[in-house]
């Protein structure tokens, strides 16, 4: 394979949650892609929010990086192909900088990414400048360009922020919270992307904003090594895979449905909530999203709900992850308290909760071989149902979750990452 390739690369991350990463980062690409560059963003760890945001603001495909889900190998090929067409590489962080094994900053120091740290300014003055110097010596070896304000105040106020910073740490600039750019939330994540009808003018404001406040200069070259070349095999030559997408099921990963079309898979997709019936399709793939907004309408489309079932009946492969698999129950109850009957072909039912059920990293032992994923989910199920297997986390984080069988139907909360394992991501919808 080809040598290394270099491309300007920033990390952004924050000293936790909830600082604004995914604003600052849009943001930036929204900036850049509006002065005629052509930008590459990736989100760090398991997510299907934000990269949705950052695809409308860069205009580009977003992919994952992780170093455990994702694996070294399949980040540093996805980094090496990005740099060959990007003027620019941003990756926004997950949770943070430091937090969880591995963190943002395993990731920024692994493939020698300068960190770009965000701070909220919210009722701060010169602490600011002692949290951007612990965030840029905590770890000595960690590459860091430098930081940028979140909600800042007047002038006054970003003139104090950036005088408190110390021994040469570089200031970015920083974003008003006027512009507003804030994105509503929906549990712990943004709102879809196809849900803000005033997205793109929201870009543009915050864009805008921030190319007021600081040059849009370029941080340095990165070199990205040239990963070791794979062959991918045709699994799934001249298989077709009906794929569920609208607003109820809206959670893949670009990278999993690349990896299908690699293996030879045709996809087809088609609408659980507007379609009243399948396209023809050997198999069958239900991702998750948030039927729980929709279930009465998925309810109400029983055509769709037969078509599936006789799917099913037939002996065809189906993978339901999450939502997938809750649109599988006997039934789904809403926050609200609103029942609606839906598949039947998973005896169960499950109930949404108004706090966070359970988010882990997760590896599943199949019959089928070992899938890496992660689970992010606000339901309780009660079936049952033995499951044929339980995901393990790796850093000892909540949930052990439970992977159901029946016949060529496989379920569980798992978001499962293909590339962990291709074989067996083929095997589960090869007829």
């Amino acid at each position: 394979m080809s040598d290394a390739r270099h491309c300007p690369a920033v990390l952004i991350a924050a000293p936790a949650s909830g600082q604004g990463k995914t604003t600052v980062t849009a943001a930036l690409a929204r900036l850049h892609r509006n002065q005629g560059r052509k930008v590459r963003v990736f989100k760090c760890g398991p997510d299907f929010l934000d990269p949705m945001i950052l695809e409308r603001a860069s205009g580009a495909p977003v992919y994952q990086l992780d170093l455990w889900m994702v694996g070294e190998q399949e980040s540093r090929r996805l980094l090496w192909e990005a740099a060959a067409e990007a003027d620019l590489i941003l990756i926004e962080g997950v949770m943070g900088l430091f937090d969880g094994t591995p963190s943002s900053a395993d990731l920024a120091r692994h493939f020698g990414v300068p960190v770009l740290a965000v701070i909220d300014g919210t009722a701060m003055a010169q602490t600011f400048g002692a949290l951007a110097l612990g965030l840029a010596r905590y770890q000595p070896d960690l590459p860091f360009a430098g930081v940028l304000a979140n909600r800042v105040g007047t002038l006054r106020h970003a003139q104090l922020l950036e005088g408190s910073l110390t021994e040469g740490l570089r200031w970015y600039g920083g974003l008003s919270r006027e512009t507003g750019i804030e994105l509503p939330s929906r549990h712990l994540g943004l709102v879809q992307a196809s849900e803000l009808n005033d997205l793109d003018a929201r870009l543009d404001a915050a864009a805008a904003a921030l190319g007021a406040s600081c040059d849009a200069a370029l941080p340095p070259a990165v070199r990205f090594a040239a990963p070791t070349e794979l062959a991918i095999e045709p699994l799934l030559q001249g298989v077709r895979i009906a794929v569920a997408r609208d607003e109820a099921f809206a959670f893949t990963y670009g990278a999993n449905l690349d990896l299908l079309r690699a293996m030879g898979a045709q996809l087809a997709f088609f609408s659980p909530l507007h379609d009243a019936s399948l396209p023809a399709a050997d198999s069958l793939y239900l991702p998750g999203g948030y039927p729980e907004l929709h279930h009465q309408a998925l309810a109400a489309n029983t055509s769709m709900l037969d078509a599936i079932r006789a799917h099913h009946h037939a002996g065809k492969p189906l993978l339901a992850e999450c939502g997938g698999m809750l649109y599988l129950l006997d039934a789904l109850t809403d926050v609200a308290g609103e029942r609606a009957e839906l598949l039947g072909l998973l005896a169960g039912e499950a109930v949404m909760q108004k706090r966070l059920a359970a988010l882990a990293l997760q590896a599943v032992e199949l019959p089928e071989g070992t899938l890496r994923g992660h689970t992010y989910h606000h339901s309780l199920t009660s079936t049952g149902l033995e499951p044929i297997a339980r995901g393990q986390s790796p850093n000892g984080g909540r949930g052990a979750e439970a992977v159901y069988r029946q016949g060529r139907l496989t379920a569980s909360y798992v978001h499962f990452y293909f590339a962990s394992n291709p074989q067996a991501s083929a095997a589960l919808l090869c007829p």
